[in-house]
């Protein structure tokens, strides 16, 4: 499951780098907790929650099923 969400990690990272930030995946757990961390603008961006939760965390659960959220750490 971690090389997948990997790959949709990369593809939302151009959009994110685009505004000065980007996201970096630390963990994925065998219950489908993804940990990433956002770094650059969005590490203090107000925001950071909504593009995690809005964002990255929609994206992944359409395209990877098996996660079921996204923390940031």
């Amino acid at each position: 499951m971690r090389e997948k969400v990997e790959k949709v990690i990369n593809k939302i990272r151009p959009m994110l780098q685009a505004d000065g930030g980007d996201v970096e995946l630390v963990d994925v757990s065998e219950d489908g907790v993804v940990k990433v961390k956002l770094t650059g603008a969005c590490g203090g961006c107000p925001m950071a929650q909504m593009t995690l939760k809005g964002g990255i965390e929609r994206v992944l659960k359409e395209e990877v099923p098996q996660v079921k959220k996204v923390e940031s750490v």
